[in-house]
């Protein structure tokens, strides 16, 4: 699945109940709050499906709340971050690349972790990979969030041709 199709699946068969849509081509990703009128936009970089993927799973992990707020109202350092910058990224990117692991695996896209500090060396990156399989498997065993899980089923059924 390439990064277009997906966003044009998500925008047709789910986002539009939420008055959001996903679109892709943009330098850096960004989640702009519903404004005006105009719907929500989950906004990734390029065509990078995993980009959208990790987007995405931003805005399942995002309460009604921080959907109203751009970028959901959450601070962003770009690279360079200090340990304790990092180890703070390390605590809230646990659920949504969790997520996005979730959302890789039933579409057959490799997933691979994200620090987001490139060229910088950081601690706690074994921790923090271990947490995230953590999570996974609890979300496995648990259950998924409402809308992760109604996403899940929407690929599930886009790849065995149901749609």
């Amino acid at each position: 699945m390439q990064a277009k199709e997906l966003s044009q699946l998500l925008n047709k068969n789910y986002l539009n109940a939420y008055n959001t849509e996903i679109i892709g081509g943009f330098d850096e990703p960004f989640y702009k709050a519903f404004e005006g009128g105009k719907p929500a936009q989950i906004q990734f970089s390029y065509d990078y499906i995993r980009s959208a993927l990790h987007e995405l799973a931003h805005w399942c992990v995002a309460g009604k709340e921080r959907r109203k707020q751009d970028d959901y109202g959450y601070w962003y350092a770009a690279d360079g971050r200090n340990q304790q910058q990092q180890n703070e990224f390390f605590k809230v990117e646990i659920k949504p690349q969790a997520i996005e692991w979730a959302f890789s695996i039933v579409l057959a896209v490799p997933f691979e972790a994200s620090i987001d500090n490139l060229g910088t060396q950081v601690e706690g990156v074994e921790e923090f990979n271990h947490n995230l399989k953590k999570q996974l498997n609890e979300y496995v065993a648990k259950g998924f969030p409402k809308r992760t899980q109604e996403i899940l089923d929407l690929f599930s059924n886009y790849r065995k041709g149901g749609m």
